[in-house]
């Protein structure tokens, strides 16, 4: 799966989706292209699932712009809520250790400190189950698919999408070196955004190959 991901992005005509991508994260600081991008993400994540061995053509702006608007409501929400409830649980736990004195209240502190590691168990719940919620819509075309847990639970679940989302993780080391390299230099630091680009690419097949697998889709066998 992870070779598959790597030459996925330099399939067909790959210089002119990486000029377009990259063009695009330069221009990520007016947002709209930002959310071009992930709409243009969740159609690989679909043709992904369908079968394709190339990328897909950035074409029907439109519709790359309305996927991606649904798909940051998707990561807001699934991000947000449990972001949200979680410093709930610490305030309530800082405020007590504030309000009550002596070792109770010391107690008290420590919990809310061994509360606050606690925050990186919900991030990975939240990196694990977000790109099953995408590839639902993706494939679904319902916002309400990325919630359903009945299409999600035979999915998460299975062994296959656990080892298959842990592969991107290579990718993003990658391509954080290679960032932190480009970076040195002002010509390196303008390539920066078609290498994120290109990576973006090869994570997102691999979340499609993962969701494929898991679910048994057509696209399985050309996936992985």
């Amino acid at each position: 799966m992870l070779e598959d991901g790597l030459s996925y992005p330099v399939r067909g005509d790959w210089l002119g989706r990486t000029l377009i991508g990259g063009v695009l994260g330069l221009l990520s600081v007016f947002v709209i292209p930002t959310v071009v991008v992930l709409g243009y993400l969740v159609r690989v994540l679909e043709t992904t699932v369908e079968g394709a061995d190339e990328p897909p053509a950035f074409e029907d702006w439109t519709a790359l712009l309305v996927r991606g608007v649904v798909a940051s409501v998707i990561v807001i929400a699934y991000t947000l809520v449990p972001v949200l409830a979680y410093l709930v649980v610490l305030t309530v736990f800082f405020g007590a250790g504030g309000i009550i004195s002596g070792d109770v209240g010391a107690l008290v502190g420590v919990a809310g400190v061994l509360a606050a590691l606690g925050l990186i168990p919900v991030v990975l719940v939240v990196y694990y189950a977000v790109p099953a919620a995408l590839t639902a819509y993706a494939t679904q075309g319902s916002i309400g698919a990325a919630f359903d847990v009945s299409v999600l639970r035979p999915v998460v679940l299975r062994s296959e999408y656990l080892i298959a989302v842990l592969a991107p993780l290579v990718v993003a080391v990658l391509l954080w070196v290679v960032t932190a390299v480009l970076a040195v230099t002002i010509v390196g630091l303008l390539l920066v955004p078609f290498v994120q680009f290109y990576g973006q690419v090869a994570v997102f097949r691999m979340f499609g190959a993962a969701f494929a697998t898991a679910r048994g889709s057509p696209g399985t066998r050309r996936a992985v």
